[in-house]
């Protein structure tokens, strides 16, 4: 008769349980695991750019800027319009016909005039800072009061305009006509003279104080410098 050891018996009832119990185990997991989509079965994120989530949107239409029925513009045709009191700061006015216009008290700072034609225009008063106005002309222009710090005037004409009272401070002006021009009382200090027409031109009570006049020519000129 054959005996068995206790020690056995015990051994064989842990097998049992640890087998039942990692049955009921895997039971319990299977149906999640079955509930789970495969990677390859889950939808894949859908990525939307900006661009297609929002429709594109054109930018707004710039109105052009017309003073008085005076388009402004580059090479626009004013004569005689009236600008006075005008906002025309940083605009482009390259090459616009400007004669006789009235711009008294107008804000031009930092405008574009290359070109430009104010010939007899009236500029009273008008704010120039920092103007930049090569090769335009300003013939017989009223510039009593205007101020025109900093600006860049090559090759312009000035013949026969009136600078009383006006401000030219640290202006450039090289290689312009200044023929019969008036500068009473004019601020011309730094102005930069440099190869300038000053003939029968009249400087009366003018400050010219670091004002240079390097090759320009005074026939005539009644308070021009003497010394260059």
């Amino acid at each position: 008769m054959t005996h068995f050891r206790p020690r056995y018996i015990l051994s064989a009832t842990l097998a049992l349980l640890l087998a039942a119990t990692l049955t009921a185990h895997a039971q319990a997991i299977l149906p999640a695991a079955q509930k789970q989509p495969s990677v390859s079965a889950q939808k894949a994120p859908n990525f939307v750019s900006s661009q297609e989530a929002k429709p594109a949107v054109p930018p707004p239409m710039v109105e052009p800027l017309i003073v008085n029925g005076c388009p402004i513009w580059p090479y626009t045709r004013c004569p005689g319009a009236d600008l006075r009191h005008a906002d025309l700061s940083a605009r482009d006015l390259a090459g616009a016909d400007l004669r006789g216009a009235n711009l008294m008290r107008a804000d031009l700072r930092v405008a574009n005039l290359a070109g430009a034609n104010l010939d007899g225009a009236n500029l009273t008063g008008a704010r120039l800072g920092k103007v930049n106005a090569p090769v335009a002309t300003f013939r017989g222009a009223n510039l009593t009061g205007a101020d025109l710090d900093h600006g860049r005037l090559m090759r312009v004409d000035f013949s026969d305009a009136d600078f009383t009272g006006a401000n030219l401070e640290a202006a450039r002006v090289p290689f312009s006509w200044f023929k019969r021009t008036k500068f009473i009382g004019t601020n011309l200090q730094e102005t930069k003279f440099n190869a300038t027409n000053l003939q029968d031109a009249t400087m009366d009570g003018s400050f010219l104080r670091y004002t240079i006049f390097p090759d320009s020519f005074f026939e005539g000129c009644k308070g021009c410098p003497t010394d260059w």
